[in-house]
């Protein structure tokens, strides 16, 4: 039974200005939508630390809860495909941006967002990878597509102790590609290279400034962008792929059409909040499967409660994450 008040991680912005915390709410007070889920875990992603702090406008209305995953046990449903008791997952479409999203005890979402939870993943696996693991799964699934194989050469992954970045390390790794992962944290090589990294490089592998430079990576993940992004397109093999997820030094891209005209280099947007139902399965299919990454317990590097989030938001947009945030909701 769905209690008459549960707690909440709420995001308001009104008169007494921007602010967020744990709540108690009703379930009435929640987006409309077609199952109530019993959470039992979410995730801390950058989108989340940006939302619950108002350094990002990424709430499009006010109140709203955060969190742009969860995972639990379907508690109540009005859509025949779901039962009470059912196992799913959400990520992103819409979660902590116009609607509310999984920093709470109930959620209640649109089931035509719901994804069953694969028979290869727990709950609590699936919010270790969460929109984090889905932003690289879809990256290496859009780069497959292009005809991406592991002959081109190794894939590099730029901010590779992120959370996308360290999912990246060893879902590429998994899937056969040999792993060239980027970082400025020197200090946290052994981490990358138990991930499944065959090398680990320094940012400086990526600051050329020019449109071309010698062909070393068939392809890669970028989570930066700016100079890095155009180094790695500069040094991208003939007909590789560059896929970019994020922006975690500045949106802009100060590169020529050099790569693209002269080696057929491919760049590839991954947006993953509101990707089509049938790709959302494919690369669940896939992350419980043949890439679910061998070191997610490694990956989770920490494991918090809803009053713990503003710490870790503060942590994550100063720059000292590493891995994956896993928040702990339910009873479980």
């Amino acid at each position: 039974m769905i209690p008459t008040t549960f707690n909440a991680f709420r995001i308001h912005n009104d008169a007494a200005g921007y602010r967020s915390g744990i709540e108690q709410i009703s379930i009435d007070e929640l987006s409309p939508g077609e199952i109530v889920i019993e959470t039992a875990y979410s995730s801390v992603n950058y989108k989340d630390a940006l939302a619950g702090t108002g350094e990002g406008k990424i709430l499009r209305s006010f109140p709203l809860v955060g969190g742009i995953d969860v995972a639990g046990r379907v508690a109540a449903s009005s859509d025949p495909a779901f039962k009470e008791g059912d196992a799913v997952l959400v990520t992103g479409c819409g979660l902590s941006e116009t609607r509310d999203g999984g920093y709470s005890e109930y959620a209640r979402i649109e089931s035509r967002w719901a994804i069953p939870l694969p028979s290869g993943l727990s709950l609590r696996e699936s919010m270790i990878l969460g929109t984090a693991g889905f932003t690289a799964g879809l990256a290496l699934l859009r780069m497959e597509e292009n005809r991406q194989t592991p002959a081109l050469g190794p894939l590099a992954v730029t901010g590779a102790t992120g959370g996308v970045g360290s999912l990246a390390v060893d879902i590429f790794a998994r899937a056969g590609y040999e792993v060239h992962a980027i970082s400025g944290k020197a200090a946290h090589a052994d981490y990358l290279k138990r991930l499944g990294a065959a090398e680990v490089l320094g940012r400086d592998a990526l600051t050329t400034t020019r449109p071309m430079e010698a062909a070393r990576f068939g392809g890669g993940l970028d989570n930066v962008g700016g100079p890095m992004l155009a180094s790695l397109l500069a040094q991208t093999k003939p007909y590789g792929n560059v896929a970019s997820a994020g922006l975690a030094a500045t949106a802009d891209l100060p590169t020529t059409v050099m790569p693209f005209i002269i080696r057929g280099v491919s760049l590839l947007g991954v947006a993953s909040a509101g990707t089509a139902r049938d790709i959302r399965e494919e690369v669940w299919r896939r992350l419980s499967g043949d890439w679910k990454p061998a070191h997610l317990d490694t990956i989770r590097t920490r494991e918090v409660g809803l009053a713990e989030l503003p710490e870790v938001f503060a942590g994550m947009l100063a720059g000292g994450s590493l891995g994956r945030t896993l928040v702990r909701i339910g009873s479980n």
